[in-house]
């Protein structure tokens, strides 16, 4: 365990957890772009075998610590449930939500989306009594308005996308309350937990939970049916979007505070949008270019709050 005493070793240490937080962003900005060439598979079992590969990568790096590391019947508990949230429900719902919609972007589905942060900063006020600066209840909403306009081009939101939209939206509100709830659960195991250790349990539990799905949803066939070329995408999603993505997120949020760690993850959509234009030529209009300077902006101001705010880091395991 590493003590972190008072002095400029402090500060160091309040920007590397947001530092670390903000890189993971921008490996799931990429998500995307991979991910489209998996689309002929059923997300079930697009989950199943993107833990599956990350597992396989992680153990060699860290089965002494999983040997080594002992859990509470609760700390198990937040195990399996962060597992279920973050791992299995939370991309279902989200993915079947868009199959409501036809995957239109600008749907009510993103929009919901963006409700993310509310679930997670309210979970962190109520399990880790966590305490909002005067200035974040500035920021942050300012933050969430300018990420709503990056996402939705002069914002506009498509309402008229089919009978399905409500449907789609009580989906995509619960993929929201579960990734928003995951990450105050996340944060209570990694106090005690090492960041590796609490990545390879999320990924094991996830594919444990994803078995009696694909049996249920009668798609276990469908384990055979990536191709070579798939197989490939999956171990790029392990060594970067998936797999490396969490584990390097987990790291970042051991340092950093729950409601300041979902703000952060709003660089999400912007980075994807950036993504977009450079490999698609997706052109960004003015009101997107404001809004993410906005966003950007806003970020900056939350993450310097960090130095305001007195967490028990010496509690977290590095």
């Amino acid at each position: 365990m590493q003590v972190i005493k008072k002095g400029t070793k402090v500060i160091k240490e309040s920007y590397f957890g947001p530092v670390l937080i903000i890189i993971a962003a921008l490996l799931w900005a990429a998500d995307g772009v991979i991910r489209r060439y998996l689309y002929s598979l059923p997300p079930i079992t697009i989950i199943f075998f993107e833990h599956l590969f990350g597992l396989i990568l992680l153990l060699p790096f860290i089965y002494k610590d999983v040997l080594k590391a002992k859990f509470t019947n609760k700390e198990w508990g937040l195990l399996v449930v962060v597992a279920l949230l973050s791992g299995l429900l939370g991309t279902l719902w989200f993915t079947t939500a868009l199959l409501k919609v036809n995957f239109i972007s600008l749907s009510v589905v993103f929009l919901l989306q963006k409700l993310q942060p509310i679930f997670a900063v309210t979970s962190a006020s109520i399990f880790l009594k966590e305490k909002l600066h005067k200035d974040y209840l500035v920021w942050a909403p300012l933050a969430l308005v300018a990420a709503f306009f990056v996402t939705f081009k002069n914002g506009f939101v498509d309402f008229n996308t089919g009978s399905d939209t409500v449907q789609a939206a009580l989906f995509a509100l619960g993929a929201a309350f579960a990734w928003g709830t995951s990450t105050t659960f996340s944060k209570m195991i990694l106090k005690k937990t090492k960041a590796d250790v609490t990545t390879f349990y999320r990924f094991l539990f996830t594919i444990l939970m994803s078995i009696p799905v694909l049996f249920f949803f009668n798609k276990v066939h469908t384990l055979a049916d990536p191709t070579p070329a798939q197989f490939g995408f999956f171990f790029l999603i392990a060594v970067s979007t998936g797999m490396v993505a969490m584990l390097i997120y987990y790291r970042g949020l051991a340092r950093t505070p729950v409601h300041i760690s979902t703000m952060l993850e709003l660089v999400f959509p912007f980075l994807a949008i950036v993504i977009d234009n450079i490999v698609f030529g997706v052109v960004l209009s003015w009101s997107q270019w404001i809004a993410a300077f906005i966003l950007v902006f806003s970020i900056y101001k939350i993450v310097k709050l960090r130095n305001d705010i007195s967490i028990d880091i010496e509690s977290t395991p590095i």
